[in-house]
C-alpha cells in the first residue's frame, strides 16, 4: 500500500474485532512513529503499551468524568463500569506522551514531532490492516488517568491511540478541500 491510499483509507474506528493485536504489530507500530521528523532529534515521545487491567483502569478514570454528567449514582456506577469494561476489552491501547521540555519553543516543537508520530501510528495501522481510534482532551491531564497509564512527573499524556481490526469500517468523511483552505502569498 502506497502512502496516499493509507492516508485516504484511514478512519476512526469505534468498534473492533476480538483478534489481539501482537507485539511484533505493536513494536513496528511505534518503530514508524519514532520515525518522525523532530528538531533537534530530542525523541520527545514516550509509549505506553497497556496491558487489560492498565486499560480497565484508565477506562474508570475516563468512567469518573463521563459519570459526573450524572444525577442518578446508580447510572453513575454503571457509566464507570461500563466504560472501564470497555476499556480493558480493546485489542490495544497506547498512551502517548511527550517529555516536557522547559524551553517554551522546544515544547511546542517536541508536541508537534510527538503528534506527528502518533499520525505514523495510524497509517502504519492501516497498512498492516488494523484500524485506529485517537483520543485526546482533558482526561490526559486527570491525576487517575496518569497513574493507570503510569506516567511519572515531567511527561504528558498527549494522546490515547486504541489499536485493533476493525469491525466495521466507516465511510470516509466529506472533508474541507485544501484549495478552500489555502492561500497564496508572493
Amino acid at each position: 500500500m502506497n502512502t496516499s491510499d493509507a492516508i485516504r483509507e484511514r478512519r476512526t474506528i469505534k468498534r473492533f474485532t476480538d483478534r489481539p493485536v501482537s507485539r511484533q504489530e505493536i513494536e513496528e507500530l511505534l518503530a514508524a512513529a519514532t520515525l518522525a521528523p523532530n528538531h533537534k532529534l530530542t525523541n520527545p515521545w514516550r509509549f505506553y503499551v497497556l496491558g487489560p487491567q492498565a486499560r480497565e483502569a484508565y477506562g474508570r478514570a475516563l468512567g469518573q468524568r463521563k459519570a459526573k454528567k450524572q444525577t442518578d449514582p446508580a447510572k453513575a456506577a454503571e457509566v464507570i463500569a461500563t466504560v472501564a469494561a470497555e476499556h480493558r476489552t480493546l485489542p490495544a491501547m497506547i498512551a502517548v506522551a511527550v517529555v516536557d521540555a522547559t524551553d517554551p519553543e522546544q515544547r511546542d516543537e517536541d508536541y508537534a514531532a510527538t503528534m506527528m508520530g502518533v499520525q505514523n501510528i495510524m497509517l502504519r495501522a492501516v497498512e498492516l490492516g488494523l484500524g485506529t481510534s485517537i483520543k485526546t482532551g482533558g482526561i490526559m491531564g486527570d491525576p487517575a488517568a496518569r497513574a493507570a497509564v503510569g506516567i511519572p512527573d515531567g511527561q504528558r499524556v498527549i494522546a490515547i491511540v486504541n489499536i485493533g481490526q476493525p469491525a466495521d469500517v466507516p465511510p470516509a468523511k466529506q472533508k474541507t478541500a485544501a484549495t478552500n483552505l489555502t492561500t497564496w502569498v508572493d
